[in-house]
């Protein structure tokens, strides 16, 4: 399905109208994929809109520029307050906010530098990412022949849009042979992360996950699930994990902020724990959606309410 129109866009600064954000097809991003994005959640909380820790999100936005050679003229406060007024003038309750840096037209050639950085900035409705059964009932994925990319040769900590063309890959074949995902593993053939989500398993009531060192992307909501694993006492590593893993794992999950916590019920048609989201899964799920449904309290000051003033966010 197409992504559904809103109102408006925001553009260097300035909203504009949902159709008028055009790029030229000779813009450097278009040719040599030069740009870095964020994805970030808005829930329709207890209290109001509020977005899912919007200012992580806009840091690993500024991280993923500044990789790249890539100057903003907005820091991280002012794009947080850009994101909670594009949301307000919306009128959206539960949305995906979408900010995009890119290098734009100008010169010809790989070398960027002398390209026009241009931010945007999109908001719109977008339930669950895998299907709306998927967090309910787990999926069925498979261990992708496309590795994750090597260290040294792309940065995997920057969200950028040439990271995705592996992640393409990956899907694609999930997709043609029957999976709702696929997993990937890194260059040393150990456990990387999903197309685009991190994974976690649990073996023995230990919580793991693949370390930075192994291509993952520094996950918001992976870094969310950390912290609450660690306020409902249960044990969780960050460690090399083998493939075989995942076939005597206890439980497997993906996190991120389009999967949000979706359990994974096979793998390679080998069915992990009785193929129902185990009870650590399930704990960390409820938790999770209890927090960013505002059903609980914000203890980690995670959410931040669109109609909550957070700097001028257009020039």
């Amino acid at each position: 399905m197409p992504i559904p129109k809103t109102e408006k866009i925001w553009h260097n600064g300035k909203l504009i109208n949902w159709d008028d954000a055009t790029l030229h097809v000779l813009s450097h991003v278009v040719s040599y994929g030069s740009a870095v994005f964020e994805g970030i959640r808005c829930y329709d909380t207890k209290q109001g809109p509020a977005i899912f820790r919007l200012r992580e999100h806009m840091q690993r936005l500024v991280n993923s520029a500044k990789i790249y050679r890539m100057e903003l003229p907005f820091n991280v406060d002012e794009l947080s307050a850009v994101a909670t007024e594009l949301v307000a003038v919306n009128k959206i309750r539960s949305c995906y906010v979408k900010p995009i840096v890119l290098r734009g037209y100008g010169e010809a050639g790989v070398t960027p530098l002398n390209n026009p950085i241009e931010i945007y900035m999109a908001c719109w409705s977008w339930g669950a990412y895998l299907g709306p059964e998927a967090l309910a009932k787990g999926v069925d994925v498979g261990v992708s022949s496309w590795t994750r990319i090597a260290p040294n040769t792309l940065p995997a900590m920057s969200k950028a849009a040439a990271n995705y063309m592996n992640s393409q890959l990956i899907r694609m074949e999930a997709t043609f042979n029957g999976f709702s995902e696929g997993i990937a593993l890194d260059s040393s053939g150990y456990l990387s992360e999903g197309s685009g989500m991190n994974v976690f398993l649990v073996h023995d009531g230990i919580l793991y996950t693949p370390p930075l060192g192994a291509s993952v992307l520094p996950g918001i909501t992976r870094n969310a699930i950390i912290t609450l694993a660690e306020d409902l006492n249960i044990p969780v590593k960050e460690s090399v994990i083998p493939r075989e893993m995942l076939y005597i794992a206890d439980e497997v999950f993906f996190v991120g902020t389009a999967v949000e916590v979706t359990p994974i019920r096979s793998v390679d048609h080998i069915m992990v724990g009785k193929g129902v989201a185990g009870p650590i899964t399930k704990k960390l799920q409820d938790e999770f959606f209890a927090l960013t449904s505002g059903s609980k309290p914000d203890r980690h000051n995670w959410l931040t309410p669109v109609n909550a003033p957070v700097g001028a966010a257009s020039r």
